[in-house]
């Protein structure tokens, strides 16, 4: 994660974002969110920075093996201007199956796929502390891993 984050930080020009941009990855995809200038027009900013952009993301691409994706936000709210949806293969049990067709019944999803990403949603919601603890664990076995024998 600190190659990606260096890279980054060397890579986006300086003018364009109030403060260092916020990087995070996950196995499948690196998310670059901007801070815009009050007076910036998202949109504007979107089409021209385009090209660079498109540039950063190439070489962090075949550099990483991961997707760049791009938003902006200006305090209030956060605008993607890509991202990835990436398929997750799943086994599940009657009883499971059945909370997601219980949503797709009560009109919260149209598939069993939207269902069990509104599920992730809502853990990640109600679970944001605990997820952030599990998180910092899995940093410091992974750095454990990484100091042992090769």
């Amino acid at each position: 994660m600190e190659q990606i984050l260096e890279y980054f930080a060397q890579a986006v020009p300086s003018g364009w974002f109030s403060a260092p941009p916020a990087v995070t990855c996950d196995r499948d995809e690196v998310v670059v969110i901007g801070w815009l200038a009050p007076d910036v027009v998202p949109g504007e900013f979107r089409e021209q920075s385009r090209p660079a952009r498109m540039g950063i993301a190439a070489q962090a691409e075949a550099r990483f093996g991961r997707k760049v994706s791009w938003g902006v936000t200006d305090g209030e709210r956060t605008l993607m201007f890509t991202h990835l949806n990436v398929p997750v293969m799943t086994r599940l049990r009657i009883d499971e199956r059945a909370v997601l067709d219980a949503l797709i019944d009560g009109g919260l999803a149209r598939s069993r796929s939207e269902a069990l990403a509104w599920c992730v949603r809502l853990v990640a919601k109600h679970q944001r502390d605990w997820l952030s603890e599990l998180r910092e664990a899995a940093d410091t076995v992974r750095a454990v891993r990484e100091k042992g024998p090769s």
